[in-house]
This record gives structure tokens, C-alpha cells and sequence, in this order.
């Protein structure tokens, strides 16, 4: 397939959308030179593709809630503690940083839920929230957790196991215990939600993967001799932000240390023939998209395109093998004994596959559960993953191609269709998930 070819149906994997419409012209790699154009207005000619994501709603995350508290019940809690971050955000659409003051919500068995935080922060904390309004404010002086019994009180779940996911932190659990309050586990409250991505979710993760693929498609069009690492990385971030993406973050990898996963301090600088190895991601509307690509800068050798497109077939296994009812550790197995039959490994070991296959993904970049050795949980529609058999060479190159996919009621489907050649090596965006 030509480049251009390449290029329209990428575009057509979008959807026709026209933010695309100014991909650079494909120069031999080997002839471009650095200019201070390049990196000083990277992402020119870039439109943004995510302006029409539509945010989650306040009525989708009451839903959210109410599956949440018939977990609950099931399991024995009368309710379940969130600390901010991914999950308050899930249930609830609240933002808010972590300090040493406890800001949290309750999400009781039974009932409303309800926001404890200090008292100067109350109208910050009712400004923030979409629906609810039992705000419980603590002064410096007073014990926040006892605000927290109250709710649980006040909601009739006096005395019952109160959940905590695995992020919140030992003072919390501390606090809790000084005021007799019993804690569980509630990752399997949190999971049971999280893990199952609806059609909006999806929806949401297909456009974060479109502006990184898309821009994946503008810098390997304009990478030049000479970048370094950070020149890269600017280009691929003003070129997500350009196409819409949020909380954006990249790596850039070259030569040698593309044969270690998170790379090397040493200089790098590139040159004619270098492996480049890249590692990028943003979110829309909370949403994360996450994926590698592996480049060769002018020509490759016959080894970096074997290497290639031993990876390549690697997803593929690995692809093939996430099959619903499937537990999700045997999609690395499945990648595993592939490459020890071809010499790579065994297990763990280089050269060969050093990390898991692959990892969940939603709102968070690493999600439970992931395609590693040993996870027992079956595949089943609405989970997402990464897809990412890398092969690392230690003293020469790496190669990663990660795609996320997620399953359906048939099987496993991507949000992006991984490149079928290293001289072609971005791949398309897939169909829109219905």
C-alpha cells in the first residue's frame, strides 16, 4: 500500500473526519533536516477531532451508583469510601486533588451519597457536584472520620463493613479504625463497575486513540536527523493537544534504548538507521488512549524488519487468544509460547517478551485486569486492553507496537488497527464502537 493510500484510510477510519487535513508529505526519513520551525510550532495544520465528545452524564453516573450499591448489598457493605481521583470522578464527576486533608465520598448501601471535606472547601465541594447535596464539612480542629459515621448512621448502615478501593491510604484506614469503623475491601465493588465499559465509554476511548494515532501520523512525517528525544516528545504533545487530546504524555526512544521498555538516560540523538520507540497517550473527557509505535529512520535492516514483524504477529497471537469466557492470563501465555518457539525468552528472560502482553485501560492508562501470567479473571464484554508483546534486544534495539482493544459479545476489537508494515508502520483507526 502506497502512502497515501495509508493516509486516506486513516482518515477514513476516523470517519472522514476533516481535522486531519494537512498530514505532512512523506520525505525519505534519511533527508530531512532539523529546523527550528519543526519543534517551535509542532501540530501545525492540526484540527481538533475530539470537540464533539459528548461528557459522561450526571444520570449515567447515578446508574453507576446504583450498581455499585447493589454490589454492596450482595457482598455484605453498607458502603463504599472514594477517595479523589479515577473512581470519585466515575461515580460522581467530582475533581479534586489529594492532600493531607481528608476530602472523600460515601456511597452508602441504601440512600444519597454524600461528600465529607473541611470546612473552607464546602462551597468549592457543592460547586463541583452535579447532583447530591449532603455535604458534611469537619473544622481543623474536629475528626473527619467521625463525619463518615454519621453518613453511615444516618443512612441505616450503622455497623456494617465500610469498602475501600486500593488507592486509599493508610490514614484513611487508621481513621476509620479509631472510630470503630469496620473496613473491607471494595475493589470488587469498584471493579464490578469500572471493568465493563459502556457504549459512551468506548465511544469516549475510540477518539482518545484517534488523536494519538493521528498524531503518530504527523510526527513520523516529520521527524528530521538530529532530534533528540524531547524534540520528538513536543512534537507528538502539540500534536495531541492540537487534535483535542487532554493530560497528554509521551516517550521517544532511540537506537539502543529502545531495547528497554522505559528507556535509558544515556544521550541520544538521531541518525540514519536508528530504531525509534514511542510510548504516547492522552484522554477525552477522562478517557485514555495508549500507544507504541516502533519506526526505523531511513532504511531498516533485515533484522529490525524481522524483529518487526515477529512483534507484529505477536498481536495478533495475542489478539487472537482474547476470547470471551477466556481467563485473561492466557492471552500471555498464548504470546509466550510463540516466541519461545522461535528462541525468545523463555518466559521472562531477553531476548525476548519482558513486561505482561498487555494491561486494562478505561480512565485510568493502567486498569484492572491485565494479560499476564496467572490472572485468572475471564474475558467478557466491555473490558478494554493493551495490546503490547514488545521484544527487547538488550545492547541493540526494542521493538513495541501497542493497540488497545476491547471485547465484545463476538470477541476482541480494536481501536486501533495495528500497522501492517515496518516501511508503513502507523496503522488505521478502527470502526467507531456502537
Amino acid at each position: 500500500m502506497s502512502s497515501n493510500q495509508s493516509k486516506r484510510a486513516f482518515l477514513q477510519g476516523l470517519g472522514g473526519a476533516a481535522a486531519i487535513t494537512a498530514l505532512a508529505p512523506a520525505l525519505p526519513a534519511a533527508s530531512r533536516e532539523i529546523t527550528r520551525e519543526t519543534t517551535q510550532n509542532p501540530g501545525d495544520g492540526l484540527q481538533n477531532i475530539a470537540a464533539g465528545a459528548v461528557p459522561i452524564s450526571a444520570t449515567e453516573r447515578k446508574a453507576r451508583i446504583a450498581k455499585a450499591q447493589k454490589l454492596m448489598r450482595r457482598q455484605g457493605l453498607g458502603a463504599l469510601l472514594l477517595e479523589p481521583g479515577s473512581s470519585m470522578m466515575y461515580f460522581t464527576g467530582i475533581s479534586w486533588g489529594r492532600s493531607e486533608r481528608l476530602t472523600a465520598v460515601v456511597i452508602p448501601a441504601e440512600g444519597d451519597i454524600a461528600v465529607v471535606t473541611p470546612f473552607f472547601e464546602e462551597p468549592r465541594a457543592r460547586e463541583r457536584m452535579s447532583f447530591g447535596d449532603d455535604v458534611r464539612p469537619w473544622h481543623e480542629h474536629e475528626d473527619p472520620f467521625l463525619r463518615v459515621k454519621q453518613i453511615m448512621a444516618d443512612r441505616g448502615v450503622a455497623g456494617k463493613l465500610i469498602g475501600l478501593e486500593d488507592s486509599v491510604r493508610y490514614f484513611v484506614v487508621e481513621g476509620l479504625k479509631a472510630q470503630s469503623v469496620a473496613i473491607a475491601n471494595g475493589r470488587s465493588v469498584v471493579d464490578g463497575c469500572r471493568m465493563f465499559k459502556s457504549s459512551h465509554e468506548l465511544q469516549l476511548m475510540h477518539t482518545a486513540n484517534a488523536v494519538t494515532l493521528g498524531a503518530y501520523h504527523h510526527v513520523w512525517n516529520t521527524l528530521q536527523t538530529g532530534m533528540t528525544p524531547s524534540d520528538i516528545n513536543t512534537l507528538m504533545r502539540g500534536a495531541q493537544a492540537k487534535l483535542g487530546g487532554k493530560g497528554i504524555w509521551t516517550m521517544a526512544l532511540l537506537a539502543e534504548a529502545s531495547a528497554y521498555p522505559h528507556g535509558t538516560g544515556a544521550p541520544q540523538s538521531l541518525k540514519n538507521g536508528d530504531v525509534v520507540l514511542m510510548d504516547c497517550g492522552c484522554n477525552v473527557e477522562g478517557y485514555q488512549s495508549d500507544i507504541s509505535r516502533t519506526f526505523v529512520y531511513g532504511d531498516a535492516s533485515a533484522r529490525q524488519r524481522e524483529v518487526w514483524q515477529t512483534m507484529r504477529r505477536g498481536q495478533d497471537v495475542a489478539f487472537g487468544a482474547a476470547k470471551i469466557g477466556t481467563p485473561a492470563g492466557g492471552v500471555d501465555n498464548a504470546v509466550r509460547a510463540y516466541y519461545e518457539s522461535l528462541g525468545y525468552g523463555p518466559d521472562y528472560q531477553t531476548p525476548g517478551l519482558s513486561h505482561r502482553t498487555g494491561h486494562g485501560i478505561g480512565m485510568d492508562g493502567h486498569e484492572r485486569v491485565n494479560f499476564v501470567r496467572g490472572e485468572a479473571t475471564k474475558l467478557a464484554p466491555g473490558m478494554c486492553f493493551s495490546n503490547e508483546p514488545g521484544i527487547y534486544i538488550y545492547g541493540e534495539f526494542g521493538v513495541r507496537l501497542e493497540d488497545c482493544l476491547y471485547m465484545t459479545e463476538a470477541g476482541p476489537a480494536w481501536f486501533t488497527v495495528p500497522p501492517s508494515s515496518i516501511d508503513e508502520p502507523i496503522g488505521h483507526v478502527a470502526a467507531v464502537p456502537i
